[in-house]
């Protein structure tokens, strides 16, 4: 009977939590959605790509709002039973509060490798794949937004501006500008021209102009009657770098373990070329391990629901008081990591909190029942 009741729980728990997070991480998703429409109006990426992109950062999403969804989904739950008097089921049977609490912390572990599954595995490399979309892809919309009358800074480093645009893609009063180096510059008048995509290339075929070259030491003019200005091989606006979060875990891991006593250097990197601090990486590190951990204190802080305080005081407000510390020790998780460039005894207690809170609670629990479990 008392695995009947515990899977009927489990179930509850189960259902609500994916109802909540798909919701949740559905209206983030909706509203980060907007904010990467500059993939399309700025960079000149086709809808395609910022498709894939968005649909990429879902993982990132769910695994940021799952240990917020996991407490939100065990307040609610628990609560429910307590208001629609479910939770006597509990204690009518035989099962002590202890037990009830001990089922919710060992239920967090599934959630706790849910997490830590996302953060070491799934996110780092949905993460790149969206930047490789990217950096391989075509600029497919680029010819869609340059504007008539309108400068267009499409391309790092490469300025546009037309009189006349027709939707052939025939150009009149064309202006380029392109930096070559250090305040040294190309400018290209053209009284004519056409924007030719062929083969993921785009090229300006221009007729009636005149090419100036500027830098410290002077400038000079070349005039011409047709021209090609190769617009493929310039630099886009997206980002090339690989950055430590769209890293594997275990290029970090090998990279800390080499440097590990360095660990808080602010200049030392991995490698000498593409790499990162160490300090970063080990930060990344244990926004990916560590703080995962805070998913057994939030659902053993959230099962304290089944326990009735003393004081009045308490148990008029138990629940929002409950809720806030589970909402503090959420916004605690995430900065944390902040803490482990202290001393190093300091750096010790972080990494450890975790497990040290989990004493300290069921420190709480033995406390509460005068070091004997059976009256809890």
């Amino acid at each position: 009977m008392n695995k009947l009741i515990f899977r009927k729980l489990f179930l509850d728990i189960l259902y609500f939590f994916l109802l909540s997070s798909l919701a949740i991480t559905l209206i983030v998703w909706v509203i980060q959605g907007v904010n990467f429409l500059d993939i399309i109006a700025e960079q000149g990426h086709a809808i395609k790509i910022y498709l894939i992109y968005s649909l990429l950062n879902i993982p990132k999403i769910f695994s940021k709002l799952l240990i917020f969804t996991f407490f939100l989904t065990l307040f609610v739950v628990i609560s429910r039973y307590e208001d629609n008097n479910e939770i006597i089921v509990f204690w009518t049977n035989g099962i002590k509060k202890i037990s009830f609490i001990n089922f919710i912390g060992k239920m967090s572990i599934l959630f706790l490798g849910a997490q830590l599954f996302l953060n070491l595995l799934i996110v780092p490399y949905t993460q790149n794949l969206g930047q490789e979309y990217l950096r391989n892809s075509s600029k497919e919309l680029l010819p869609n937004l340059i504007q008539e009358r309108k400068f267009s800074n499409l391309m790092r480093n490469l300025t546009i501006f037309v009189e006349e645009y027709d939707g052939d893609r025939s150009l009149k009063g064309i202006y380029i500008k392109e930096k070559i180096g250090n305040n040294e510059y190309k400018i290209t008048l053209a009284g004519k021209g056409r924007l030719i995509g062929k083969n993921d290339k785009l090229t300006f075929e221009l007729s009636d102009g005149t090419i100036t070259n500027i830098s410290e030491n002077g400038s000079f003019n070349l005039g011409f009657k047709e021209t090609s200005y190769d617009i493929s091989n310039l630099k886009s606006r997206t980002r090339k770098i690989i950055e430590v979060d769209e890293t594997k875990s275990s290029t970090l891991f090998l990279c800390l373990e080499k440097f590990l006593f360095e660990r808080k250097n602010l200049s030392i990197k991995c490698k000498s070329n593409n790499s990162f601090l160490l300090r970063d990486i080990y930060e990344e590190l244990f926004k990916r391990t560590i703080s995962p951990f805070y998913i057994i204190i939030i659902s053993l802080l959230s099962s304290l629901l089944v326990l009735k305080p003393k004081i009045s005081f308490f148990q008029n407000y138990s629940k929002i008081i409950i809720f806030m510390l589970g909402f503090f020790l959420i916004i605690f998780s995430e900065i944390s990591y902040k803490f482990i460039f202290a001393p190093l005894l300091i750096e010790f207690l972080f990494l450890l909190l975790p497990l040290l809170s989990i004493f300290i609670f069921y420190f709480y629990i033995l406390l509460k029942t005068k070091f004997n479990i059976q009256y809890l």
